[in-house]
């Protein structure tokens, strides 16, 4: 492990420690944190009954063991082994796929910038929940039209308005977002939004502003109080009328969808949204464990708690949703919602018509706001974390982490402002899809995999793995690296193959321009991994390019010799004995 309890002064100035998780628990609070968030509560359980219902469970398994587990626990054992973030450890690796690292940083700071957002929406809405009649329940508020219907159980029957829309969705569309007719028109900018921005920046600050000391502590609250909140929404929500139609339309098994391709799609980019692998997370999060952490216990145990939060989650979500079908007499597929659609209209649209509405909503937002609070700061600490292990002699004196971290901070915000327009939310969707698509995934994945698996070499991963926790893990996972996780090309290519282009509410089109700039996003990411094995070979074929004569010769054979053993092979035996001296200690 490169970190060492102190390092050489530097013009007068003693650099920091690299800093530790105090205890197991912070480690697995903080991963925890990370990987469960907004996508298990509103994704998975739309996810299984658009897609089978029950039957889904069968493609999310065969995802789950054979590339959730192997990559969530490649990325944790390597910065565990390494003790360096998501850049740096590749490097000591195989300098040859550095990239890695670069690209995982890179969707990292497009996650920093535009999941936040997300945070700023739901603070808005927890403000408006704090009223006797919640905002969006009826209409006549100044933000609604002459369109605007309240669905209740008699406008239902009677009202024949073609336009009719409702408030939640007014509330939603007018009020918070201010919408404008397509990403061409960006409007003005929404200022109560900002404010929120700013509040969520602030408490991100703050947070990680000290490293795993403050963030080890944070934790304790902001991974813990979302299972409270589902725990009573799930009590309440199986109370309700409907709740039971709800549940059986969640889990129903629907087999003739597993012939549909596009449903083993969702389940492998599933797994690789929810368990936040490829981004570089686990692997700075891992960092800072203790050379002998049983980190392959504590994966098993942290990839069976997100999938069975994502589980529980669909109860408390369907049971809702039948409630809210049965209220209006209507299918439960006409209030199924995904994504924003869940949290911002579905969601608040049936807490309207349960008594003491303003305190489930309350709960709810509380839920979302704490659910991605964690999630978002810790990819901030992990972006940060790549950065000062590059340079720590720069970023370890004083307090430059802090005021790194408070750079980071700052200019995510003011990027961010760009989604808080009346344009903002295409912007939005432009960065959900592209930018940290699952196509960026999978192709990281892929690398990944085979960088361990043949590069380095699974064996030799395993001997490290266990030189660490004293054992070396089941076998499978050394197949899993080597030839089933690779095997997702497969669906990366079928992914790309059915390609659809982006629209928002599968109405407004982008403008070419527009979808350019995703697929620039979303290359920005797949790029860096390809740049930095073009460069290396570059220096490799470079190498052929001296003189013939009989001393060039020698010295060309030396350089290739030297380089190759450092491009494919780099001998950890001293990052090993510095490993070894450090858990001796």
């Amino acid at each position: 492990m490169t970190a060492e309890k102190t390092i050489p002064i530097i013009n007068g100035k003693v650099v920091n420690e690299r800093g530790q998780w105090n205890n197991k628990i912070e480690f697995m609070l903080s991963v925890a944190g990370e990987i469960i968030g907004l996508g298990n509560v509103w994704r998975f359980p739309y996810l299984c009954y658009k897609n089978g219902g029950g039957a889904f469970f069968v493609p999310y398994v065969i995802f789950f063991i054979c590339c959730g587990i192997p990559v969530f626990f490649l990325e944790t054992a390597l910065g565990q082994f390494t003790s360096e973030g998501g850049i740096t450890c590749w490097r000591k690796v195989c300098p040859l796929f550095e990239g890695i690292g670069y690209a995982t940083q890179v969707i990292e700071a497009h996650l920093n910038v535009y999941y936040v957002v997300i945070l700023a929406w739901a603070i808005f809405y927890l403000l408006n929940c704090f009223t006797t009649e919640l905002p969006w329940a009826s209409c006549g508020h100044y933000w609604n039209t002459e369109n605007c219907v309240d669905f209740n159980n008699e406008s239902i029957a009677n009202f024949t308005n073609p336009y009719a829309t409702s408030p939640v969705m007014e509330f939603w569309e007018r009020r918070v977002l201010s919408i404008s007719s397509g990403i061409e028109e960006v409007g003005s900018l929404r200022w109560e939004l900002a404010i929120c921005l700013a509040i969520a920046w602030v408490i991100c600050y703050f947070c990680i502003w000290k490293g795993p000391k403050s963030t080890g502590k944070v934790v304790y609250v902001t991974a813990t109080f979302p299972y409270f909140m589902l725990l009573i929404l799930l009590l309440r929500g199986i109370t309700l009328p409907g709740a039971a139609n709800g549940i059986k339309f969640y889990l129903y098994p629907d087999i003739s969808r597993l012939s549909d391709p596009q449903v083993w799609v969702d389940a492998g980019t599933q797994i690789f949204f929810s368990y936040a692998i490829c981004l570089g997370c686990l692997t700075a999060l891992g960092s800072y464990n203790s050379y002998n952490n049983n980190c392959y216990r504590d994966c098993i145990i942290l990839c069976c708690l997100n999938s069975g939060t994502s589980f529980v989650a669909g109860f408390a979500i369907f049971s809702v949703l039948g409630f809210m079908a049965y209220e209006q007499n209507v299918p439960i597929e006409a209030v199924a919602e995904s994504g924003p659609g869940l949290a911002f209209i579905a969601y608040p649209k049936a807490v309207t018509m349960m008594p003491w509405s303003p305190l489930w909503a309350c709960l709810f937002f509380m839920m979302l706001i704490f659910l991605g609070l964690d999630s978002q700061f810790v990819c901030v600490e992990s972006l940060v974390t790549a950065i000062v292990d590059m340079y720590p002699k720069t970023f370890r004196v004083g307090y430059r982490r802090e005021l790194l971290i408070l750079g980071m901070s700052v200019a995510s915000f003011f990027v961010g402002l760009i989604m808080l327009t009346e344009g903002g939310m295409y912007v939005f969707q432009l960065f959900d899809s592209y930018a940290a698509s699952g196509m960026c995934l999978l192709f990281v994945a892929i690398f990944e995999s085979i960088c361990i698996g043949w590069i380095y070499g699974s064996d030799r991963f395993y001997s490290n793995i266990e030189d660490m926790i004293g054992y070396k893990p089941i076998f499978f996972i050394k197949w899993c690296w080597k030839y089933f996780t690779p095997g997702i090309c497969g669906i990366f290519l079928f992914f790309l193959i059915k390609y659809k282009p982006l629209k928002y509410n599968n109405v407004y089109t982008y403008p070419d321009w527009g979808y350019g700039i995703g697929w620039m996003m979303a290359m920005s990411s797949m790029v860096s991994v390809l740049h930095c094995v073009s460069i290396t070979n570059f220096a490799l074929i470079s190498t052929n390019n001296l003189n013939t004569s009989k001393a060039s010769k020698k010295i060309r054979l030396v350089c290739r010799a030297i380089y190759l053993k450092f491009i494919f092979f780099t001998p950890l035996e001293s990052v090993c004995h510095i490993l070894k001296t450090r858990r001796n200690k």
